[in-house]
């Protein structure tokens, strides 16, 4: 049995962690099979967006803890935890959750473009309760995404909270019924995938590197990014299936 199913409905990658029996905690296997899922929606041009999930109701609770005393990481070479932390892909990322989003399962969402959650979902960066940090990005990524007080709370005391605690924080996107967060999701993502690929990968671009950007460098930086995309065959194509009404037919150039 696979650790990580992967499936493609309508120009979606859903990549799933399938370790229920574990909570979908992540070893070495788990992290190298993200890693492949990743570079496969990166490689094909008939994807256009990704979904992370979770099997069993439960998203993941982080790095599996039998397997590091046994010496196993959960990490690749330079892609970082769970294969994903640190490299991240070109194309958006949906994490659907369900129950437990824990420590690195945690970090696993923040790397996401988007959050869908399930209103029963619980998360919490518990690592300090272990001596341990959580060094997998949620130090880094979660006072960009959160209020600076409310992401000292979670890392500081180590104490969960609900989706929609966090929701009110604006961290997720949606906060749906338990047992729904991957229909919404893939919801979503459909909606995203209908609209040209280059588009979206600028979009995204621009969105994850402007907060470094100095005033000065702003639109420089941007049309760097964005000027191919007007050139772009898309970009005709665009134009033309509006005034003809119907839908575009994109070929990723």
């Amino acid at each position: 049995m696979s650790e990580v199913e992967v499936r493609h409905v309508d120009g979606v990658s859903i990549i799933a962690i399938n370790r229920p029996q574990a909570r979908n905690a992540v070893n070495f296997a788990v992290a190298q099979q993200i890693a492949a899922a990743i570079d496969e929606l990166e490689s094909r041009d008939d994807l256009r967006i990704g979904v992370l999930t979770g099997n069993g109701g439960s998203f993941c609770a982080g790095m599996d803890l039998k397997a590091f005393l046994r010496g196993e990481v959960g990490r690749v070479e330079g892609r970082g935890f769970a294969g994903l932390t640190e490299s991240l892909p070109t194309k958006p990322l949906i994490a659907a959750v369900e129950g437990h989003v824990l420590a690195g399962g945690f970090e696993l969402a923040l790397a996401c473009d988007l959050i869908v959650a399930s209103s029963a979902s619980s998360f919490g960066l518990p690592e300090v309760k272990r001596a341990l940090t959580p060094s997998a990005g949620g130090l880094l990524r979660l006072p960009r995404q959160l209020p600076y007080r409310i992401a000292m709370q979670l890392v500081l005391t180590g104490d969960p909270m609900t989706a929609r605690e966090l929701a009110a924080f604006g961290l997720l996107n949606k906060v749906v019924e338990p047992g729904t967060a991957l229909d919404e999701a893939l919801q979503l993502a459909k909606a995203i995938a209908r609209n040209g690929p280059l588009a979206i990968k600028a979009c995204k671009k621009v969105l994850m590197a402007a907060p470094d950007w100095s005033q000065a460098e702003m639109f420089p930086k941007q049309r760097e990014i964005t000027g191919p995309v007007f050139a772009s065959e898309d970009a005709k194509e665009g134009a033309r299936a509006f005034a003809e009404k119907r839908a575009p037919a994109w070929n990723n150039r």
